[in-house]
């Protein structure tokens, strides 16, 4: 293998961490992983050969080695994610939408921000982006209910104030009308700017305080038109409290669950979004089937790193599962949220039966996405490859059983499976020729129908035919 080609480089690489990247006889990265100590992790390649099939088209595929030396895990699980995100590894844990859900945009770069529909999230353009929003139409609900609550402006006008009068979007309040000073200031903006922000983080019991203050006030300047307005705003969002998501627990603190299925068509993460005791966002992600991966804390390692990339982890992240480097890991989600970050495997209580029920959608998820039978019948394959110690998945299999009648009749009969399915278009059934003078003689008889059969198979030249 290419592989063993590198083992004097392999031998000198220093005991240090870092990162390292595999690239293939053109050049191409292909793999990049982290290590807390370069030499033994890269070492322990070159006796990975039959792990698994990912693992071996990998190493088939290596050809070269690049490491850079780091001075902590920390700074090494930092810089593979810059990486992974820069060359996109084949090989690599790539997580996905299985659809182009659509998020939410805020434009508070602008000096009147507006609420957008986003297929992507940037991260250099200063906005606030809320979502995935799963279904898509719970997206645009929640931006006609915005601009229904708060007005805001939906309009691509560059807003000075010195409009004559607001256009029909203000006549159907719809717009509270930043474009005429004399009807909305640029604080009352920002008052409702924050609000819709309330909104899209599911704060809704601080944006439901927030707009009874408001009501009273108004109510006390004898503002009594605009108290209405916030009594009606208050209401709708006290009734989308009660209509939230039902999964709720004692505790009040902020945390991501996490839900994890892996198989051989690839892999489903799920994530709860918990806000104030209350799931407020369910977030599903999709692992390509061609992702080198050696079990669950490696994958929830690539999935915390890339999930969080983009977004502010929570105070608490509950894990099915513990990941690699737990301290460094959590080291940099602290730095990234500005605060401490822990990462627990709960094993009883409220938060053991979120972490079930998150890992239980992601089966149910993972079973819609390959098909449950399909599925099923690659894991039987896949178990019965490492009950053998096979190399490889076995595509075909042969089954022979011999039967006699009476003493007197001896048939062989051959059922196949082909990639997890029995194939009855291929079933056969032999005739024995041999047969012995007295009695029967299985043993005979099987090693007669399997001459036969790979016989033929094989053809005169002694090769397999196509």
């Amino acid at each position: 293998m290419p592989i063993q080609d590198l083992k004097e480089q392999i031998g000198r690489l220093p005991e240090q961490p870092g990162v390292y990247l595999w690239g293939n006889r053109a050049g191409e990265t292909v793999y990049v992983g982290k290590a807390r100590s370069l030499r033994d992790r890269v070492r322990s390649y070159l006796g990975a050969w039959g792990m698994s099939p990912r693992h071996d088209a990998l190493l088939d595929e290596i050809a070269s080695l690049e490491v850079i030396v780091t001075d902590s895990v920390m700074e090494a699980l930092a810089l593979e994610n810059n990486l992974i995100k820069q060359r996109a590894p084949k090989y690599n844990i790539l997580l996905r939408d299985d659809k182009n859900y659509p998020y939410l945009r805020l434009t508070t770069s602008e000096a009147f921000p507006r609420l957008l529909v986003a297929r992507s999230v940037d991260e250099k353009d200063g906005d606030f982006y809320a979502g995935p929003f799963l279904p898509a139409k719970l997206g645009r609900r929640t931006m006609v209910l915005s601009h229904r609550l708060f007005g805001l402006r939906s309009c691509n006008e560059v807003i000075t104030g010195r409009r004559g009068r607001p256009c029909l979007e203000y006549d159907i309040k719809r717009c509270i009308a930043p474009c005429v000073a004399e009807l909305c200031t640029e604080e009352r903006y920002g008052e409702a700017v924050s609000n819709t922000k309330l909104l899209l983080e599911g704060r809704t019991e601080e944006l439901a305080d927030t707009l009874r203050d408001r009501m009273q006030s108004a109510a006390e300047a004898e503002r009594f038109e605009e108290a209405a307005q916030l009594r009606d705003a208050l209401r709708t969002v006290q009734t989308l409290a009660e209509r939230q998501q039902k999964l709720a627990t004692p505790q009040s603190s902020d945390r991501d669950v996490f839900g994890l299925k892996l198989g051989p068509s690839g892999g489903v993460v799920q994530v709860f979004a918990m806000r104030g005791g209350r799931v407020v966002e369910r977030v599903e992600l999709a692992i390509e089937a061609g992702a080198v991966a050696g079990g669950d804390a490696d994958v929830l390692g690539a999935v915390l790193g890339q999930f969080y990339e983009r977004r502010v982890p929570p105070p608490e992240i509950d894990l099915p599962a513990d990941v690699d480097d737990a301290e460094a890991m959590g080291q940099w989600l602290s730095e990234r949220a500005g605060r401490k970050v822990r990462l627990l495997v709960p094993q009883r209580g409220d938060r053991r039966a979120l972490v079930e029920l998150a890992t239980r959608n992601a089966e149910l998820s993972y079973r819609t996405r390959h098909n449950e039978i399909i599925a099923a019948h690659f894991e039987a394959l896949e178990t019965l490859r490492a009950v053998l110690a096979l190399k490889a998945m076995p595509r075909r299999v042969e089954c022979f059983d011999i039967s006699t009648i009476q003493g007197a009749e001896t048939v062989a009969s051959m059922v196949v499976c082909e990639d997890g399915r029995m194939k009855k278009s291929d079933y056969r059934k032999f005739r024995i020729r041999q047969l012995p003078e007295k009695g029967s003689d299985d043993f005979a008889a099987m090693r007669e129908v399997v001459q036969r059969r790979y016989r033929a198979v094989l053809g005169p030249a002694g090769r397999f035919r196509t």
